[in-house]
């Protein structure tokens, strides 16, 4: 015989809401929790690990510095639909480890663009059934992702979601399940006088280029519109399989995880370079270099080498202006120092291990992105 909530809970269930499908993979999330509770410590940020799996995250700031925060939400967008697809496909194999990685690194990234360095994360993974959490392999995997995410960027994971959105989440065929996923963090300015406000950028700031590691989790809706096809594009006949000069798939191209930048920035606040702006390469593209409203002129007189990912889908017919304003073409994170630092930053740069270029200078006129190698001119983000 069931009792009323037992028959209560089976209809919940029904209706796309099964906590006992749940409860592993939020089992797995307060795990990782707990392994990355002592990593903000070196910036003396302390976490509550009694209440780590409660109702939120506890911490506090044990320095002796004055001090800021800063908090950042971001989305990864379409990429999960891509490894969902790929799910079980013996050239791709999981995917998850890199999508939790990027859902962090997304918000990590933009928050050390303050100045801030992270210390506390968040995750929020909205499902379309509860049978999205069930599978063992993959919560493991995401469950990955997160730690290293966390442990690379010194933050720790407090607290997080994994709601069913069955009503409103409903990926495009054919993937039948699917989940949305967002980080969030909180990073920690210390001193208070390391804010990086982007108030010091003025007309002869140099420039420097930070490489990518290929699309990171942008442009990607156009990536899939290509390889797919719609009702006006025919797609590829092997899909995401198919393969690029160097012998890798397109998929596995997509599926390389985003670059985490914090390191780099770390070093620089440590050396103590005067950083007057810094600007993520995400949405809009190299377009986004014109992110200040003011009317400044962003000159790029060179650039790195380009991935092979985004010349493919080039000399597949996308136009050289929407790679641009669409992809970050090879660039990550964008630096914008005075002469006199430019040396200082590439230095940083090469002594943590990144890629980096000085790609241009920033003059009065019109606002908006000279792009010199293509003799093109980018207007703003949102035109």
């Amino acid at each position: 015989m069931h009792t009323n909530k037992e028959r209560e809970m089976s209809e919940y269930a029904c209706a796309g809401v099964d906590y006992g499908k749940i409860e592993p993979f939020k089992k797995a999330m307060i795990d990782v929790a707990r392994q990355t509770a002592t990593f903000p410590n070196r910036r003396d940020v302390y976490i509550a690990t009694r209440l780590l799996g409660k109702h939120g995250g506890v911490y506090a700031y044990r320095g002796n510095k004055p001090h800021a925060w800063c908090a950042t939400l971001e989305g990864l967008g379409n990429k999960s639909w891509i490894a969902e697809l790929l799910r079980g496909n013996p050239l791709s194999g999981s995917n998850y480890q890199n999508i939790a990685y990027d859902t962090m690194m997304m918000a990590f990234n933009d928050c050390a663009a303050q100045g801030a360095l992270p210390v506390i994360a968040l995750d929020d993974v909205v499902a379309s059934d509860s049978g999205w959490f069930s599978d063992h392999a993959r919560s493991q995997d995401f469950a990955r992702g997160i730690l290293k995410a966390c442990r690379d960027a010194g933050a720790a994971l407090v607290a997080g979601e994994s709601p069913v959105y069955r009503y409103l989440v409903r990926p495009q065929p054919p993937v039948e399940s699917a989940a949305v996923f967002t980080g969030s963090v909180v990073g920690i300015i210390a001193p208070d006088t390391r804010l990086i406000t982007g108030e010091l950028l003025v007309p002869d700031s140099r420039i420097i280029g930070i490489g990518s590691s290929g699309p990171h989790a942008n442009g990607i809706s156009l990536m899939i519109r290509r390889v797919v096809g719609d009702e006006t594009i025919k797609g590829l006949p092997y899909g995401f399989d198919t393969r690029l000069p160097s012998g890798a798939t397109i998929g596995g191209a997509i599926m390389t995880p985003t670059v985490c930048y914090v390191p780099l920035v770390e070093r620089l606040l440590d050396e103590g370079v005067c950083v007057r702006a810094i600007v993520p390469g995400t949405g809009s593209g190299v377009a986004k270099l014109a992110y200040d409203t003011r009317p400044y002129r962003y000159c790029i007189h060179s650039w790195p080498d380009v991935p092979e990912i985004f010349l493919f889908f080039r000399e597949r017919g996308v136009s050289c202006e929407d790679c641009l304003t669409t992809f970050n073409w090879g660039v990550g994170y964008y630096i914008f120092v005075g002469k006199e630092d430019v040396n200082a930053v590439l230095d940083c740069a090469y002594a943590t291990g990144f890629s980096a270029k000085e790609i241009g200078v920033v003059e009065e006129g019109r606002r908006g992105t000279f792009f010199g190698p293509e003799n093109i001119v980018l207007p703003p983000p949102g035109g």
